[in-house]
């Protein structure tokens, strides 16, 4: 396999911090992503490069590994390993009065699937690349389950997002990553959800939360007013003397939880007394003339 250097591949220097190779990243994948070029082959193996760079240098032990073993960082255990199974057997091999020809097969046993007499014929099976891209959604597209298609190994692949997912949640697909070898099984695709808030209300978990004015002759006397849900309208009745920051909730208005279909979170109102802001001659002499009753 020829060596890729993946600094190379993100634009970063060896001494990048984890944050500029995240940024980079996204950068790069956004820019890259096959959803945005259609039957684009070159952008199609950059994206793949992009990734596989990702989840090595994401990663502080994987990027240890290929810092110090270059292309073979997959395997850079099982080489020292070997390397030291090497040199004991080389020991025991001059004090037993062997060869070093019979290590130098022992060592190709392990790696080649030559047939030395620990290797028995058979090459190592390793696991493919796992693969890591990130997936926008607005937060009204979370709220629904979402079918998408991406495009992996020249393969697309059809997925249903269940409604409900959080910010920065990962998804794994097993066996969607890269081919194994030898033999291995294929490596896995894990999806990161990136949601934005396109809307008025603010989402902690399942519940979400809206600020909702209302006057202040509704706030002492009283009334109705329509708010809006995620979805709807629901008519509320506002109690006499209403508090500035006084809460309701609404069950079951709120956000869907994830993989439990048919459960909702909870929407909570907080309502905020809007002042006004002018008044005429007549409110003027009625708020005074409230002013002296208070004050009898």
């Amino acid at each position: 396999m020829a060596f890729i250097d993946y600094y190379k591949v993100l634009g970063v220097s060896k001494t990048a911090t984890n944050k500029q190779i995240k940024a980079a990243y996204r950068k790069l994948a956004r820019k890259h992503h096959p959803d945005l070029n259609q039957d684009n082959k070159e952008a199609e193996k950059k994206f793949k490069e992009i990734n596989e760079a990702n989840e090595v240098l994401s990663d502080p032990e994987n990027r240890k590994k290929y810092d110090k073993f270059g292309k073979d960082w997959k395997h850079g255990e099982e080489y020292q390993q070997a390397g030291r199974q090497q040199h004991r057997s080389q020991q025991q091999g001059h004090q037993q009065g062997f060869s070093e020809d019979a290590y130098s097969d022992f060592f190709e046993s392990m790696f080649s699937g030559g047939r030395g007499s620990f290797g028995q014929g058979r090459a190592t099976q390793y696991k493919g690349q796992d693969y890591n891209t990130d997936l926008h959604l607005t937060l009204k597209q979370a709220y629904t389950s979402n079918p998408q298609i991406f495009t992996v190994n020249k393969k697309k692949i059809r997925i249903t997002i269940p409604a409900g997912v959080e910010n920065e949640q990962v998804l794994k697909i097993t066996g969607k990553g890269g081919p194994g070898s030898n033999g291995g099984p294929n490596g896995d695709l894990y999806i990161k959800f990136i949601i934005s808030n396109d809307t008025k209300f603010k989402r902690e978990g399942n519940n979400l939360y809206q600020n909702v004015a209302i006057d202040l002759y509704t706030a002492i006397l009283g009334g109705e007013l329509m708010v809006d849900t995620f979805t709807s309208k629901v008519k509320l009745k506002i109690k006499p003397l209403t508090p500035n920051d006084a809460k309701v909730k609404l069950k079951g208005k709120g956000f869907p939880i994830y993989k439990q279909e048919g459960k909702m979170g909870d929407l909570i109102i907080t309502f905020q007394i809007a002042m006004p802001t002018k008044l005429s001659n007549k409110e003027i002499e009625l708020f005074k003339e409230l002013q002296k009753i208070e004050s009898k």
